[in-house]
Parts: C-alpha cells; structure tokens; sequence
C-alpha cells in the first residue's frame, strides 16, 4: 500500500537476532553501508527479502481477560529473528494514566536492552485482535524514531502464506549503545487539559476507536470498569472498520471512505481515543497511512476520562 512519505535511511547492515548456539551478534558492523526504502508498511513478501536489514519486533498485547500470554506465544512460534518487545510492559507505571507511553528514559533503556542501535529500521508485528503493532509503532513515532514500519497482516499473514517460524524465546542480544532520550513530540500526544480545551475551541476533531454500543454507552468499559459513553462531539470509528478480514489495512480508497462515512474531515486535525491508547493507534496509523500530518493520540482515553466524574460525558450515537 502506498504510504507517505516513503522512509529512506542509511544504514549499516547487521545480522539480525536469530536462533543460534551462540549469542546474537546483532552489534557486528560491515564496511559497505547500503540504502534501505522502507514505507510506513511493509508487506510480508518485503519482510521476507529483508530479514537481513531490520530489527523486527513482536509488539503483541491482549486485553487481559482474553487468557493470552504473548511472550508465552513468543516462544511458541514466531518470524525468525524476531526480538519481544514486550508492550505490556513498555509503558510508565509511575503515570496515574492506565498504560501511559513510557518516559524518554524508559524507551530509550528498552531499545538498548533489545540491541537495537540509533537509526535502525525496525519492522513491527503482532498476533493481537487489537492490532497493537500500531500502538508501538505510536510510541517510536512520538520519540521521533522515523525509520519503523508495520508487518501489514501481522503474524497470521505471515502463517497463512506458509512461511517460516522460529520457536523458543529469543537468544540474548548484546545490549546497544543506549539512543539519546528524546523528549516525546508533543504534537502527537493529547492530555486531559488539552481534550477538556478542545471542547470550547474545537480545534481537533475528536474520533473514538470503541465498537459503537461502548460509544453509546448502551454497554459498559468492561476492561476498566466503567460505563460506556464518549467525549463530547467525538465521532466513532471502529478502528475494525479501517481493516479488511484477514487483518491487513484497507486500500486508501476504502480508508478514505471509512472516515468519511464517520464523519471525519480530511482536512482538519485528528485526535484519536479508545479505551486506553491502543486501537486509538490503529486510527491513527490509518490516518498516517493516507499521510496526514496533523493527528495525535489522546493518551488516557476512556480509561481516564471516563473515570474522572469531572468531565462531562454524552451517551447515543454520534451527533
């Protein structure tokens, strides 16, 4: 799928972390540096020719009553030379926001523990009825980590084209030079205070990722407790509608048509919102995908907002 715009890094090619006797060489150097395109995302077929050039990440997250364990599904199969990202834990756990995006320390110190040097072109994937692979790739993109990607389909396109798994966890990775904290781009993440002043200047369009009788609140938040309902003047978007059946993204004509059935005007800015940020993600990957700028994601989401008995709330479908 077309994505904009294309990422075109250099890099120097390194061995990824593969299954092996021995320690994963991923720190080795070789003399010649290549160029590497890589768009926002990356068919199986173009993972598959280009194991040798990029980290990539399981970046797998279920809800937690789904009776899932993904670092458990890790070992049980995954792409070779694939590194677990561990998402549930790649978060701030200090942050009174449930699953806030971890600090500028805490991602740096993650991606040196994984070996993953500055610059290196990550491919992301995951086997989550969540999609969650956007919600990481959310968190490099905050941090400014431009060359990431998506595995369109995630790991059940890549099982059911027949291709090859590796089992067991990943072997250790010598830890890499620690990237440089870079402070989180503030125009892509949405507070509380913010949301509340969008509410009198109505600069952001607002889209919800919840399926619509969570919206509505004609159910309740059952993950965080809490009624249903939404934001004021949010439009809904059901981040599923923005996929097609076997989990791959939509063309940019159905993308396109998506929104504007949600309501949602193309031309002014986006924040998204969902239960906690994570398939607020998918939206807004979707948005990226058809390479628009001006879109942030509202960290807290429900799980905040709906909590907080100062904020006002609506109930019904969308206006």
């Amino acid at each position: 799928m077309p994505a904009s715009p294309p990422l075109n890094h250099r890099l120097r090619p390194e061995r990824p972390c593969v299954r092996t006797e021995q320690p994963c060489p991923s720190t080795a150097r070789v003399a010649v540096a290549t160029r590497l395109r890589m768009d926002i995302l990356v068919s199986t077929g173009w993972l598959a020719a280009n194991l040798g050039s990029v980290v990539v990440l399981d970046a797998s997250k279920h809800l937690p009553g789904a009776g899932r364990d993904a670092g458990a599904e890790f070992a049980q199969g995954h792409i070779p030379g694939a590194r677990f990202l561990d998402l549930a834990t790649f978060q701030d756990d200090t942050s009174p926001i449930a699953a806030a995006v971890p600090r500028a320390d805490q991602f740096a110190q993650r991606l040196a523990t994984l070996g993953i040097g500055a610059d290196r072109p990550v491919v992301l994937y995951d086997d989550s009825a969540l999609r969650s692979a956007a919600r990481a790739w959310f968190i490099f993109r905050l941090f400014e980590w431009g060359n990431v990607a998506i595995l369109d389909g995630g790991l059940g396109q890549w099982k059911a084209e027949g291709r090859p798994l590796e089992t067991g966890e990943a072997p250790p990775c010598p830890s890499a030079p620690q990237p440089d904290a870079t402070a989180p781009d503030p125009a892509m993440l949405r507070t509380r205070a913010d949301m509340l002043a969008n509410l009198q200047s109505r600069r952001d369009q607002v889209v919800d990722a919840r399926d619509a009788a969570r919206f509505a609140g004609e159910t309740m938040d059952a993950v965080h407790g809490l009624p249903g309902g939404h934001i004021p003047g949010a439009r809904n978007l059901h981040f599923r509608a923005l996929l097609n059946d076997d989990g791959t993204f939509k063309s940019p004509s159905d993308l396109r048509a998506a929104f504007a059935a949600a309501g949602v005007d193309l031309d002014r800015p986006v924040a998204t919102t969902c239960g906690s940020g994570v398939t607020a993600a998918v939206v807004l990957f979707a948005l990226a995908l058809l390479g628009k700028g001006d879109i942030a994601l509202y960290d807290g989401s429900w799980s905040e907002w709906g909590a907080d008995p100062d904020t006002p709330k609506e109930t019904g479908a969308a206006e």
